[in-house]
């Protein structure tokens, strides 16, 4: 495993344990170079998702997609980035666990934004503003009435 830190390729295993859904196996290792640590995790690699985006096209599922815009969503609120890994996590699960082997960009968002909606209200209408493209303020006040009523 090379170190994240100098590249060093040489790193030894400190700490090897199953995460909590007994899915993957993390591991902490560190670099015999630089002396840092870092985790791995380590999983069984499934057959591949693809995700049909709204334009058609389709392209691989890349968790790394849904971490950055959940980041950007709840950047400067009170949202700890294992909530966040959390939700990624989760909408991870139910994507693989669906068995199917393409699902639309739109359930990715619906399913993140279910998530987001219970944690943080900004973060959610964050993310909702770009993931349904509000095109005017009406639109974004729109969503705010909902969110309003539903209290």
């Amino acid at each position: 495993m090379k170190c994240p830190f100098c590249n060093h390729i040489e790193t030894k295993v400190i700490d090897s344990r199953p995460t909590e859904d007994n899915a993957s196996i993390r591991r902490r290792r560190e670099c015999l170079n630089c002396q840092k640590r870092f985790t791995t995790y380590e999983k069984v690699e499934d057959i591949p998702v693809y995700v049909v985006k709204k334009d058609g096209s389709r392209e691989p599922f890349d968790k790394r997609k849904i971490m950055t815009g959940l980041i950007r969503s709840c950047e400067k609120r009170a949202v700890s980035i294992s909530v966040i890994e959390g939700i990624a996590d989760d909408v991870e699960k139910q994507i693989y666990n669906s068995m199917q082997q393409e699902v639309t960009s739109n359930l990715i968002g619906e399913l993140i934004m279910k998530k987001l909606k219970k944690i943080d209200d900004v973060a959610y209408v964050r993310f909702a503003s770009v993931y349904r493209q509000f095109k005017d303020i009406n639109t974004f006040m729109d969503e705010l009435q909902k969110i309003l009523k539903e209290k």
